[in-house]
C-alpha cells in the first residue's frame, strides 16, 4: 500500500498588502476624518472597498446624487471649521461635485472633493464615464492633484487638508485613477511625508505694529464709525475678538451675508446685515461712515451697488488675509494682509481709553434710522402666513436651542438672512457667493451629521426644494433628523420679484405649476388649491413625516409639532407669492436708492 503525502497545514500569509485605496483612506483618517460624503460608480469602488473596512474611524453617508454629496460636506465645513469631504466616481459622477466646488471657492469653505479616475492606461482615450475633471475644475478649485504615481498618495492627501485649510480656505481636488487605487505595496507607508509645495505661501498670523498704531489713530479721530462684517471673522474664528473689540469701542456692526453670526444679532449694537436686501440703518450708516473698518470681508457687489459711491466719505481700514482681495474691488487706506483674529487682538492689546472714539451723536442718528426705517411687512389678512411672520415665528420657538440654520437660495434665504438673529458663528448656512439653489437641505443634512443632538433646519423654498429633494431618502436612511421649514409659494419667488420690477409683472416660466392655470400669466389670485407637488405626499413616500399648513392661527402649533418630532420632518408652509424681500437696493445703485416699500 502506497504511503500517502503528509498534508501540510496551510498558514494565512502574514504578508502586508496595502491598496492604494486603502492608502488614501488611513491618510484621510490620520487628518482627522471622520465623515465623508461617498456616491460609489466602476472607478471609486476601491475605495468604498476600502471606506467599508474602516467603519471604526469614518462613517461613509450615500447621499442620493453628487451634488447633495458635496452640499452636504460643505455643510459639516461650514459648521465645524473643518475641511469637509465628498467622494464620487469618474465622468458624470466627478462632473456633478463641480456645483459644490465651486460654492466651496466662492464662499471659501475647506472641501476636499476626491474623484474616481479611469485606469491610467486609457487616459485621453474618450475611454467609458472619462472627464477630465482636473482640467475642468482649474478655475474653481483652490488647488488640484491628479494622483500619478502611487508612493505619492500619503502626500498628495497631507497637502491637499493642508492647503484647504490655511490662509484663505477653498476646495481641494484629487482625482484618483483606477489601476493606483488598486496597486498593492507590501508596508506601511509613511503618512506624514514632507509637504512640496513651491510657491505655496499662506500669509501668516505676524501683525505689522505700525499698521496697529495706525488703526488706532483713525479709530480715535472717527465720529462716524461702521464695522463692516463678513465671512473672514468667521473663517479666522475671530468672533470673540470681535466682540471684545466691538463691546469697547461701541462703534456699530453691520454683517454681511456670510457674516451672519460673527457679532451677535441679537446685540443692540448690531445693524444686521448691510447690502442689497441690508436693514436701511445698516446702508445709511455705512454710506455716512467717515471710517468703515472692513474686517474679512470683499466688497462684494450685492454689498456695494455703485462701487464709486460706496463709503466714499470716509477712510477704509481693510484687514484679509488674501493680499489679492486688497484693493481688488475697493481702496482701501490702511490695508493690512494677516490673519483677522491676530489684528484684533493685537488692537485690544494696545488699545486704551484714549483711543476710544466719541460717538454718541452718530448713535442717535443710528438709532433715528433705525426706528424710522425698521424692518417691517404687510400684513395681508385673510389668515395668510406671511413667510416674514413664519420666520420670525420659528426664530421665537427656537431661538434658545442655537440650532443650525441651512437656506435654499431665492427670497427665503433673504428673509432668514433678515428674521432669524444668529448670536454664534457657524450656525447659519448660506450658497452666498454662487447663489446655488438645492444647497439647503443637503446641507442641512452635512451638519447634523456634525452635530448629533443637535437641532439642524433647512428654510427652504419650492424651487429650491426639489432641486435635491433626494437626500429626503438619505435623511430616512441615515436616521438624519432634519427638520424641513419650506415656504411653498409655487413660484420663483425671487425672479418674480424682478419681474415686478423691471417687466411689469409678465411672468416667464416663474410659476411651477400647471402652464394652463392662470398664475402661470400672473393673472392669478394666489389661490392655489390642491398645490403642486404634493410635498407631503412626496415626504412620505420618503419615509419622512409631513404636514401643509395655510392658516396663520394654525402655524404656531404646526411648527412646534415639527420641531418636537423626534426624527426627520418637512413642513410644507403655503405663502401669498405676491410679497417682496424689502428692503432692496438695485443692482448697481446706490443706498439713496434703497426701496423700503412695496411701490
Amino acid at each position: 500500500m502506497a504511503t500517502q503525502p503528509q498534508q501540510t497545514e496551510q498558514k494565512p500569509s502574514t504578508t502586508l498588502q496595502l491598496r492604494g485605496a486603502e492608502i488614501l483612506v488611513e491618510a484621510m483618517i490620520r487628518q482627522g476624518v471622520d465623515t465623508v460624503f461617498a456616491y460609489p460608480g466602476g472607478a471609486s469602488m476601491p475605495m468604498h472597498q476600502a471606506l467599508s473596512h474602516r467603519t471604526d474611524k469614518i462613517r461613509t453617508i450615500l447621499p442620493r446624487h453628487e451634488q447633495g454629496g458635496s452640499f452636504a460636506a460643505e455643510g459639516y465645513a461650514r459648521t465645524t471649521g473643518k475641511p469637509g469631504v465628498c467622494l464620487a466616481t469618474s465622468g458624470p459622477g466627478a462632473t456633478n461635485l463641480i456645483t459644490g466646488i465651486a460654492d466651496a471657492k466662492m464662499d471659501s469653505i475647506p472641501l476636499i472633493a476626491i474623484t474616481g479616475q479611469v485606469a491610467q492606461q486609457v487616459l485621453g482615450t474618450d475611454a467609458f464615464q472619462e472627464t477630465p475633471i482636473v482640467e475642468v475644475c482649474r478655475a474653481v478649485t483652490k488647488h488640484y492633484y491628479m494622483i500619478t504615481k502611487f508612493e505619492d498618495i500619503p502626500r498628495i492627501v497631507k497637502e491637499a487638508f493642508h492647503i484647504a485649510t490655511t490662509g484663505r480656505p477653498g476646495p481641494v481636488l484629487i482625482d484618483f485613477p483606477k489601476n493606483l487605487q488598486l496597486q498593492t505595496m507590501n508596508e506601511e507607508p509613511d503618512y506624514d511625508p514632507p509637504m512640496h509645495l513651491p510657491g505655496y505661501r499662506p500669509q501668516s498670523a505676524t501683525v505689522n505694529p505700525n499698521q496697529i498704531k495706525q488703526v488706532l489713530a483713525a479709530i480715535k479721530r472717527s465720529k462716524r464709525p461702521v464695522i463692516y462684517v463678513g465671512g473672514g471673522a468667521i473663517a479666522s474664528g475671530a468672533a470673540e475678538e470681535l466682540k471684545k473689540f466691538a463691546k469697547r469701542t461701541n462703534i456699530p456692526v453691520a454683517m454681511t451675508l456670510m457674516g451672519l453670526g460673527a457679532f451677535p444679532g441679537s446685540d443692540s449694537q448690531s445693524l444686521h446685515m448691510l447690502g442689497m436686501h441690508g436693514t436701511v440703518y445698516a446702508n445709511f450708516a455705512v454710506d455716512e461712515a467717515d471710517l468703515l473698518l472692513a474686517f474679512g470681508v470683499r466688497f462684494d457687489d450685492r454689498v456695494t451697488g455703485k462701487l464709486a459711491e460706496f463709503a466714499k466719505h470716509g477712510k477704509i481700514v481693510h484687514v484679509d488675509n488674501d493680499a489679492s482681495e486688497i484693493h481688488k474691488n475697493k481702496e482701501a487706506h490702511i490695508p493690512i494682509v494677516a490673519d483677522l483674529k491676530e489684528v484684533l487682538a493685537a488692537i485690544n492689546r494696545e488699545m486704551t481709553d484714549d483711543d476710544i472714539p466719541q460717538i454718541d451723536d452718530w448713535w442717535k442718528q443710528v438709532n433715528a434710522w433705525r426706528e424710522k426705517y425698521p424692518l417691517t411687512y404687510r400684513d395681508q389678512g385673510n389668515d395668510l402666513i406671511m413667510p416674514q411672520y413664519a420666520i420670525e415665528e420659528l426664530y421665537r420657538q427656537t431661538r434658545d436651542q442655537e440650532a443650525y440654520v441651512a437656506v435654499g437660495v431665492g427670497q427665503h434665504q433673504m428673509w432668514g438672512a433678515q428674521y432669524y438673529k444668529f448670536d454664534q458663528p457657524r450656525r447659519w448656512m448660506s450658497s452666498s457667493g454662487l447663489g446655488a439653489m438645492g444647497f439647503g437641505l443637503p446641507a442641512a443634512m452635512g451638519a447634523q451629521a456634525a452635530h448629533p443632538g443637535k437641532l439642524c433646519i433647512d428654510i427652504d423654498g419650492d424651487g429650491s426644494f426639489v432641486m435635491n429633494v433626494q437626500e429626503l431618502a438619505t435623511l430616512h436612511c441615515e436616521k438624519l433628523p432634519v427638520k424641513v421649514f419650506l415656504l411653498n409659494n409655487q413660484h420663483l419667488g425671487m425672479v418674480v420679484q424682478w419681474e415686478d420690477l423691471q417687466y411689469g409683472g409678465n411672468r416667464a416660466h416663474t410659476y411651477l405649476g400647471p402652464i394652463d392655470h392662470p398664475e402661470a400669466t400672473g393673472k392669478g389670485t394666489g389661490s392655489f388649491g390642491e398645490t403642486y407637488p404634493n410635498f407631503v405626499q412626496m415626504a412620505n413616500s420618503f419615509g419622512i413625516a409631513a404636514a401643509q399648513v395655510r392658516s396663520r392661527k394654525e402655524f404656531p402649533a404646526a411648527l412646534a409639532k415639527m420641531l418636537a418630532h423626534e426624527g426627520a420632518y418637512v413642513l410644507d408652509i403655503l405663502c401669498p407669492y405676491q410679497e417682496h424681500v424689502l428692503p432692496m437696493i438695485p443692482g448697481g445703485k446706490t443706498a439713496k436708492d434703497i426701496i423700503y416699500e412695496r411701490i
